[in-house]
């Protein structure tokens, strides 16, 4: 039985209405209808360019904050002013590092892993260029899916400056201790800079309780447009180096880190995506506006979440033949429903182009964390196959997919005997 109002739900999603089964969310997540309506509304309103005395002028300006203040709603920022607006997580994470890197020396340390996604791997990699020392945080040997907080520690020095990390990982699911790990950090005297692409879709992020001090997640991973935020905490962001027009004072938070401004209407469609949280929440008995609602609709969608998770890691845990890579637990606390695996003697990419004609949309690959695919040794089988919910799949949809790779399975025993 499904445990949000599964109507209501896929109803603020009119992608949805289509034949198409969205199992690639976290590739990118279709957008709710309220998303839509802020982007048309400020396109047919107040497309024009900000700063001006003029009022349609100030009223886009004002507008574009209110965008900015619903991101910080989201995360729990302290004030609009922590984040930053840009196209993509990658970027914001590589323009980060080129502010930064201008308040340090050569010699300097970043930790980073050989376990995320790129995104916040390879802009710190960079700055080898200029004198920085990279040091690198791996997993276990043996197949660990989490890494050792000892490993880290032994990393840390009185050098390091700042070490990066995801909050989920878009190939285990698994979901990391931040909370903890920002205290070894800090402990150290450096910052931490956690990607939360793969886990702002699913739970409600807290930066203040968390203990980021930057933190980056993709709108359009989470129902929105195609855009992006990066958290960081105001006193960070006023000691970094300006990366926009030389004139820009270095007290110019944000804005120094926002070269050629951020998209107007992208950032006031943000709002949409607040709208509809409040929406959900609303529509399940629960009177809340704001954070409050954020925080209960996250509450709802990660119990539907771990149902659909429990349906396909049980089905795959039954199979002798399925290895699957990343906690084999559905536990809400810790995983979200990004579920990968491989198929002994047949590769991935064979599985998912079996699964296409039927309509479901999954993937293969190393999703660009590329490091993490070649260190467990799966580059040669074209890497895994990965099935990403969020709430608005169904279990009728999780159904049909299995049903798929049963026959897909018995295809390949008959092919076999």
């Amino acid at each position: 039985m499904a445990l949000l109002d599964m109507n209501f739900v896929r109803g603020n999603f009119p992608a949805l209405g289509q034949e198409q089964v969205f199992l690639d969310n976290a590739g990118g997540s279709q957008v709710a209808r309220q998303v839509a309506d802020r982007l048309t509304e400020y396109l047919l309103s107040s497309n024009v360019q900000l700063g001006a005395s003029y009022a349609a002028s100030a009223r886009a300006g004002g507008m574009v904050h209110a965008g900015r203040q619903a991101l910080a709603t989201l995360v729990n920022a302290a004030r609009p002013e922590e984040i930053v607006m840009g196209a993509t997580s990658t970027q914001l994470f590589d323009q980060l590092a080129r502010a930064l890197v201008q308040t340090w020396t050569p010699g300097d340390e970043v930790i980073v892993t050989n376990f995320d996604h790129e995104a916040n791997i390879g802009p710190w990699r960079k700055l080898e260029a200029q004198g920085i020392v990279i040091r690198e945080w791996t997993l276990p040997a043996g197949g660990a899916h989490m890494p050792d907080l000892d490993d880290l520690q032994d990393l840390l020095s009185d050098r390091t400056r700042l070490v990066a990390v995801t909050h989920a990982s878009n190939i285990f699911g698994s979901i990391m201790p931040i909370a903890t790990i920002a205290d070894l950090v800090h402990s150290s005297g450096a910052l931490l800079c956690v990607d939360g692409v793969a886990y702002a879709p699913h739970r409600a992020i807290d930066v203040q309780a968390l203990g980021a001090d930057f933190y980056g997640f993709s709108v359009y991973k989470t129902y929105g447009a195609h855009f992006a935020a990066l958290y960081g905490r105001h006193d960070h962001l006023l000691a970094a180096g300006n990366i926009n027009h030389a004139f820009f004072a270095r007290d110019k938070v944000p804005q120094k880190m926002e070269p050629g401004n951020a998209s107007y209407e992208l950032a006031y469609s943000c709002i949409g995506v607040v709208d509809y949280l409040e929406a959900l929440a609303q529509a399940h008995g629960i009177n809340a506006r704001g954070r409050e609602a954020v925080e209960a609709a996250f509450r709802l969608i990660a119990e539907h979440e771990e149902m659909l998770s429990r349906k396909l890691l049980d089905y795959l845990s039954a199979r002798p033949d399925v290895t699957i890579v990343g906690d084999p637990s559905a536990d809400k606390s810790l995983r979200v429903p990004t579920i990968s695996f491989t198929v002994e003697g047949v590769s991935s990419r064979q599985v998912v182009e079996a699964v296409d004609p039927t309509g479901i949309g999954i993937r293969y690959g190393d999703f660009y964390s590329r490091r993490l695919i070649e260190s467990l040794g799966l580059q040669d089988c074209d890497g895994v196959i990965r099935v990403s919910a969020v709430h608005y799949n169904t279990e009728e949809e999780f159904d049909r997919l299995i049903a798929r790779l049963e026959e897909i399975r018995e295809t390949e025993t008959e092919a076999a005997s």
